[in-house]
């Protein structure tokens, strides 16, 4: 039997027989790349908040997630998993298989505070260990205080803080998170002394400022709301420059002089585990923007304080990387250390 005419061409030009195996298996691989990123998402994705439910973290989560998983098409399950300040929920994420199953939403505490003031127990550094995918909403704190505290404003508890260095008292989240950079924040630019109780969420914060255990807390907006409405807590202002529109007639804390320089603004935003398909962190900075575009989603966002935050991959990775910066100043200057 004669070999047929494309044996004798490839016995004859091995060379070239191995040039058209390997064309063929670039071929092959570069629609295989294409077709696994279109494929993703294959399976509902899992999306860590690292703290506990009801707080204005996962409250920012459970008001964009749900309408990104009808655009993805495909379930995103909400798992909560507080602890140290955001850092087990996060170590989680980092340790998780880059395929886009598993996502990270954070705010500075986990990503930026915790290597900062716990270097020697938080086993990543977030800024290599997590791809920035998309900020999702930006939002001032607010500082609270006992509807009793002898203090109508924010002068009046200034002067009665310099007037009791030390004992005035506030609760935040935890040592080492955002809300307790912010708090040292205020005490640094207002030339005051406090003294610091850590919760292990805000909400337990917010209940003992109600109850009168403590003094003071500084806390997102989202999760005092109701306590304010009920008149069960007392506002003094917002961290941000600006006021709030979702906390009419609350002050900004800047607008006292003491606090001039004041402006403060938390961001909450979606992290992938490093190694993660460029191709699939562009497709969620797409849906991100497409979902923060919707008036539902911006109307929802602002009745709990907060403002749609849009950038870039690239954009969202600089601007994590200005904050650390930022925050190191705080540290160092309030020398804030748990190890």
């Amino acid at each position: 039997m004669n070999p047929s005419p494309s044996g004798r061409l490839f016995g004859k030009r091995p060379g070239l027989v191995a040039a058209a195996i390997g064309l063929a298996g670039l071929v092959g691989l570069a629609t295989a790349l294409p077709a696994r990123a279109q494929a993703w998402p294959a399976k509902p994705v899992t999306v860590v908040v690292p703290f506990g439910a009801g707080g204005g973290v996962d409250a920012a989560a459970r008001i964009v997630l749900p309408r990104l998983g009808e655009r993805l098409g495909q379930q995103l399950v909400i798992e909560n998993v507080p602890g140290a300040s955001g850092t087990i929920g996060t170590q989680r994420v980092v340790r998780a298989q880059p395929d886009g199953h598993t996502l990270l939403f954070a705010v500075a505490s986990p990503i930026n505070v915790a290597p900062l003031v716990a270097p020697n127990s938080v086993r990543y550094d977030a800024l290599k260990d997590l791809l920035p995918v998309a900020p999702v909403a930006v939002s001032p704190f607010v500082l609270v205080g006992r509807r009793d505290l002898q203090a109508a404003g924010t002068a009046e508890l200034l002067a009665l803080a310099r007037s009791q260095p030390g004992r005035i008292t506030y609760g935040t989240d935890g040592m080492g998170t955002s809300l307790h950079l912010t708090a040292a924040t205020i005490a640094q630019q207002a030339g005051v002394k406090l003294m610091h109780v850590p919760y292990k969420s805000g909400p337990q914060a917010l209940t003992d400022v109600a109850g009168g255990t403590v003094d003071l807390a500084v806390l997102p907006v989202a999760l005092v709301q109701g306590m304010l409405r009920e008149n069960k807590v007392r506002a003094y202002g917002v961290t941000s420059k600006q006021r709030s529109d979702a906390l009419p007639g609350v002050p900004s804390l800047a607008e006292t002089p003491a606090l001039a320089r004041l402006d403060v603004e938390s961001w909450m935003g979606l992290l992938a585990p490093a190694g993660t398909d460029a191709a699939i962190v562009a497709r969620l900075a797409r849906e991100v923007a497409a979902v923060l575009a919707e008036p539902e989603i911006v109307r929802q966002l602002a009745a709990g304080g907060m403002k749609p935050m849009q950038m870039s991959p690239s954009d969202f990775a600089a601007y994590l990387g200005r904050e650390r910066k930022a925050m190191a100043d705080v540290v160092n200057a309030a020398g804030i250390k748990i190890d």
